[in-house]
């Protein structure tokens, strides 16, 4: 009888569990945990390795059983809109009861543990786009929808931008844009939505965004111009990547992690760190991996029981590819720095569980896969 249920128990999670998906994200962790730990001392009292441990044994107890649970009930109207006003809500405080972190009032603070909903928020993000788009499919030529649903994204934003929280906000522009190109829009459409976003950037700019921002941003154009100032961290980010050359100096060897010439080496800088200490090589695997992730993202959506399962996987998708395309377009001067982590690699709870979170969400949809043939899912999902 125990045997049976055992066996029962292994043949439900394998398949649940997209085994090759957690097979790539594995060494992701192990690489910025590896890359904390070369760079950490043990009697730091900070001890991001050990901190991030606890972290990772959490987000992958999140990522199963999350995986076990029936998360149909998120197609219901009264959920999502519960979910997006609390968090808003969280945000509409955090000016007030947050933790003030460089610059920014991101953050609930609880003793030592910290949270930061505007991650959360992000996921929340995700499912109410993936229900909206689901519901009007059929209908989603109709401009109508992008700025209804650009207002979803519109309200986050602002308050996001109030902490501020630069990086944040256009990482939920990307999700929105992202997830309204694969909803169905014409390509009619897509000029007004970039007229749209170079009216917007220009009201950001006058009315939001803050004088230190503003530096980052000028500074993106010519770093050189102030390397003890706004483009510090981006050049000692460039000089970490640069002096990894194609190997790498070896685990342990980073200089600019280890002399503290490299700020935030831990988190948003994680990139830098780990292509100075490993290279060429190691840095094209790391993207390799990130990729063979998305991959297996867009196969999990590919299988979705009904739009509404299609469209969240692409917005899980969208989600990290923007964050990776932002955390290293910032570790190699190619974009402004705005302080937003590497998926997998970054230390932090609050980005880790979040992401786990929204790909056990997706694990838990594959008990209601199906087989959809390439020329009808691209009809059905592109809106071909």
């Amino acid at each position: 009888m125990l045997e049976n249920s055992l066996q029962n128990f292994i043949k439900k999670i394998s398949s649940r569990i997209d085994w090759l998906l957690v097979l790539f994200i594995v060494p992701l962790i192990l690489s910025g945990l590896f890359t904390m730990k070369s760079f950490v001392p043990n009697e730091n009292p900070d001890n991001f390795f050990g901190k991030q441990i606890i972290w990772i044994t959490l987000s992958f107890i999140v990522f199963f059983t999350f995986s076990f649970i029936d998360f149909r009930f998120l197609k219901r109207t009264n959920v999502i809109v519960f979910l997006y006003i609390l968090f808003c809500g969280m945000l509409l405080v955090l000016p007030i009861l947050g933790s003030i972190s460089h610059g920014a009032k991101s953050w609930f603070s609880f003793g030592s543990f910290s949270f930061q909903p505007v991650d959360l928020m992000k996921l929340v993000l995700v499912i109410i786009l993936a229900k909206y788009f689901s519901r009007r499919h059929v209908e989603i030529r109709n401009v109508k929808h992008i700025f209804i649903s650009g207002l979803y994204a519109l309200i986050p934003i602002i308050l996001v931008l109030l902490q501020p929280d630069f990086g944040s906000a256009m990482i939920i522009s990307l999700i929105w844009l992202g997830m309204v190109l694969v909803s169905g829009i014409s390509k009619a459409h897509l000029f007004l939505v970039f007229i749209s976003g170079v009216v917007a950037i220009g009201l950001l700019w006058i009315f939001a965004f803050a004088p230190y921002q503003k530096a980052r941003i000028l500074n993106f154009f010519n770093p050189l111009t102030d390397i003890h100032g706004s483009g510090y961290n981006s050049f000692q980010s460039t000089i970490a990547v640069g002096s990894g050359q194609i190997l790498g100096k070896g685990l342990g060897f980073g200089t600019q992690s280890r002399l503290k010439f490299l700020p935030e080496n831990q988190t948003d800088f994680i990139f830098a760190a780990f292509a100075e200490e490993w290279g060429f090589v190691g840095s094209m695997l790391i993207l390799l991996l990130f990729g063979l992730i998305i991959w297996r993202i867009l196969y999990c959506a590919s299988l979705g029981a009904t739009n509404f399962e299609m469209l969240f996987g692409m917005g899980i998708a969208i989600y990290l590819m923007s964050h990776v395309l932002v955390n290293i377009g910032m570790n190699l001067g190619l974009l402004p720095v705005t302080g937003i982590p590497l998926p997998f690699m970054s230390y932090g709870g609050s980005h880790l569980l979040t992401e786990l979170a929204g790909l056990g969400i997706l694990m838990s949809m594959r008990k209601d896969s199906r087989t959809v043939h390439r020329d009808d899912m691209k009809h059905e999902f592109l809106g071909a």
